[in-house]
């Protein structure tokens, strides 16, 4: 079959955004007088959502609503300063979306990060190309792993899902990718282990940006 759009996951996939969501939601936890974290631990910490981020690092026995909710605000007022200090494409990665570009496939990027950041990322950081379709987490609609929001990319399109080639560096992302009928390709840039993405369905595993060239051709 002949993959026709490729899909693409934004943190830990497309952009290096590690460094600057440790360092703002290390920053609300020092503000709340609650114990830091490594920045490696942050791999595990994020891939869902802000919320879930949030529920994540701040202690077990702080996790009540009204303080969850008072360090979802301070961490999107952080974040919304700090988003653009380190974060960076990823090596290869710019090389990968032009040759995309001249093979003539779409492109999108569905991230679990808020909407209005997820837009402000992709249009500062990768404006030099050109994506279909650009979402984020919004109000009514599921995140990943939900397939909704992947479905919604694939109708507006108007392509197939199984035509589409799904980039992901997370279980969230393979079990988005597998129950929306994508084909899911693991990245083992990003911010997990190859053994997470093989048991949360990748059909295969990449080590480079360019790797992904070789799946395509193979169609």
């Amino acid at each position: 079959m002949k993959f026709e759009a490729v899909l693409f996951d934004l943190d830990g996939t497309l952009l290096d955004t590690l460094r600057d969501l440790a360092d703002s939601m290390n920053s609300v936890l020092e503000s709340m007088g609650f114990p830091v974290h490594d920045v490696e631990k942050y791999k595990y910490f994020v891939g869902d959502g802000m919320y879930n981020l949030v529920i994540r690092t701040i202690p077990s026995d702080k996790r009540e609503e009204s303080i969850i909710k008072k360090c979802l605000i301070k961490m999107n007022d952080e974040y919304g300063k700090r988003w653009a200090d380190t974060t960076r494409p990823y090596e290869g990665i710019p090389e990968l979306l032009d040759r995309l570009g001249k093979l003539g496939l779409k492109k999108a990027v569905l991230s679990n990060k808020p909407h209005d950041f997820t837009k402000l990322i992709v249009d500062r950081l990768l404006a030099r190309w050109k994506f279909d379709a650009v979402l984020g987490q919004r109000e009514g609609v599921p995140k990943k792993p939900d397939p909704a929001a992947a479905l919604e990319i694939a109708d507006k399109l108007k392509i197939p899902p199984e035509r589409f080639v799904y980039l992901g560096d997370t279980n969230t992302d393979m079990r988005t990718a597998n129950a929306a009928g994508m084909y899911a390709v693991g990245v083992l840039w990003g911010f997990r282990e190859a053994d997470e993405l093989i048991e949360s369905g990748a059909k295969v595993l990449i080590k480079r940006p360019l790797d992904l060239l070789k799946i395509l051709k193979a169609q």
